[in-house]
């Protein structure tokens, strides 16, 4: 592990993409960048993909993240929403593989459990955990900016080989998904 790294978390969704970028120097962690994007004034799926994309692309090419790390869909019983939220991953994890990032991927119960020790911690739990962490002066009032900043937090205190799953680039993606892969 290097000195200082920057991390990029990103909890996807498909009316709120929350996001946060941490600074990490040493063993002291900082925020640099904690908001949202808002999709929901936008009526076509399609272009609310779009616009996850292009700012997944912009906050990395602004901060020059080391790496990336997202909060993975949890398995609910409505199978479109399902679709919708690994579509909106999906897209958030294509723009890190295009700028060569490694990609993370944490449960939301892994999350809750890295920054609060309880994988049953609620949103406001979890955010003023943050709070305390990361020295942040204020919290937004929605939390799906802290959920993005949590997945960030949480890549930072489990090292990358106990990480769910990692990407490195397009090969890498591929050869951990032979089994998927039409030959």
């Amino acid at each position: 592990m290097s000195d200082s790294r920057i991390i990029l978390g990103v909890d996807p969704g498909t009316t709120i993409m929350g996001f946060g970028i941490i600074e990490v120097k040493g063993t002291k962690l900082s925020c640099l960048q904690l908001n949202e994007l808002k999709l929901s004034k936008y009526e076509s799926h399609y272009v609310r993909l779009g616009h996850i994309y292009s700012r997944t692309a912009e906050l990395i090419e602004t901060y020059k993240p080391d790496e990336m790390a997202l909060e993975a869909p949890f398995f609910g019983k409505n199978v479109q929403s399902m679709l919708k939220l690994g579509r909106a991953q999906g897209v958030a994890i294509a723009a890190g593989i295009a700028h060569d990032l490694q990609i993370f991927e944490y449960s939301p119960r892994k999350i809750k459990m890295a920054i609060t020790g309880s994988g049953n911690a609620s949103k406001e739990q979890v955010a003023k955990m943050l709070q305390q962490l990361t020295g942040l002066k204020s919290l937004p009032k929605n939390l799906d900016a802290t959920d993005g900043l949590a997945a960030a937090v949480c890549h930072y205190f489990n090292p990358a080989q106990q990480s769910e799953k990692s990407y490195s680039g397009w090969s890498s993606f591929v050869k951990q998904q032979e089994h998927r892969v039409k030959k």
